[in-house]
């Protein structure tokens, strides 16, 4: 891999950040819609506040206390300014918070069950893929492609209703949503670690038992094509034996293209996610985002939308940096003529 590779990937992926920063600045004020008269008029509805006396005063004020009343232009100066010191202001729903405090709670939250969920959903489905197609493995196989086939038609969202309906509602064996339990002190403490994996096994089941089946889908295509190679056949005629012709020759080869599947499908794997998390009342990024959108918080959408846009190119250059390692076939050298 050369330097000059890693400098255009690096450049690339400025790019892609500055492009979607871009967009997330310019798409919520199409609306029109105003945050300050938005978080104003929710304020006076919830207090009981009829009359309107003073309160083109107050937005004005808090429009210039935001940098609202500058000119669009500027706007957007202050804003690329800002979000290269990921300094994304006050949160105009939860103020006198700042934004990147909001996102300090609830970054970890959704990497960690992201993060987890994606790398078990893409090993367990690509091995079970793999087998799937491969002839001398379990017969039993056989019979969890129909499940397979269902679990990738169904949205993770869906999956995590159904497993809440069955699993909290029904049987009550997990809680119905939410990060810990309510009367629990967060602490490094052990009971405390536990209650948290308590509370992430349905909403990471769901990502885990959708993921499972795109990637075992994937696979099992890949892995019919690739067992017909000549090099499979040039194995088999050495004699060498099922287990290592299975791991070293077919799956290896074929692993790349499903890392490549894995780096494109990130957008849709978070995204997913994220719905995930409103479901289950899970203290992440989506239900900051749920929450930021009805109250119809610039700041705060803005920042969470950067952070997931970073999370996903962080994760695409990474694979993507990633390919010579995975196969030693692919080099980033010129190649002298």
């Amino acid at each position: 891999m050369t330097i000059n590779y890693v400098l255009k990937r690096l450049g690339f992926f400025v790019l892609v950040i500055w492009v979607a920063t871009s967009l997330i600045f310019i798409v919520p004020r199409l609306s029109g819609r105003n945050p300050i008269v938005e978080r104003m008029g929710q304020t006076a509805g919830a207090a009981g506040i009829i009359s309107s006396e003073g309160l083109e005063e107050m937005v004005k004020v808090w429009e210039a206390k935001f940098g609202l009343n500058q000119p669009l232009g500027k706007q957007y100066l202050y804003y690329l300014r800002d979000m290269l010191r990921f300094d994304f202001g006050y949160s105009f729903a939860y103020y006198p918070a700042k934004v990147v405090d909001r996102l300090a709670g609830a970054v970890p939250w959704t990497i960690g069950l992201f993060g987890m969920a994606t790398l078990i959903s893409f090993l367990l489905g690509s091995l079970a893929g793999a087998l799937l197609a491969w002839p001398r493995s379990p017969r039993f196989l056989q019979y969890l492609l129909p499940l397979f086939l269902t679990l990738s038609a169904v949205p993770y969202y869906l999956l995590g209703l159904v497993l809440l309906f069955l699993f909290a509602f029904t049987i009550r064996i997990f809680p119905l949503g939410g990060g810990y339990s309510v009367a629990a002190v967060p602490s490094l403490s052990f009971p405390f670690v536990l209650d948290i994996l308590h509370h992430s096994v349905l909403p990471g089941l769901a990502l885990v038992l959708g993921g499972i089946g795109m990637w075992a889908l994937h696979m099992r295509g890949m892995m019919v094509i690739g067992r017909e190679e000549d090099y499979i056949t040039f194995a088999e005629a050495k004699g060498l034996g099922g287990k290592r012709i299975f791991f070293r020759y077919a799956l290896r080869n074929i692993l790349l293209p499903q890392v490549t599947s894995l780096a494109l499908s990130l957008g849709i794997v978070i995204s997913g996610a994220i719905l995930v998390e409103v479901v289950f009342g899970y203290p992440g990024l989506g239900t900051l985002l749920l929450k930021a959108v009805s109250g119809f918080d610039y700041n705060l959408i803005n920042g969470v939308v950067f952070i997931i846009i970073i999370i996903v190119a962080v994760g695409t250059l990474l694979l993507d940096l990633l390919y010579p390692l995975i196969d030693p076939r692919i080099t980033y050298h010129r190649r002298m003529r």
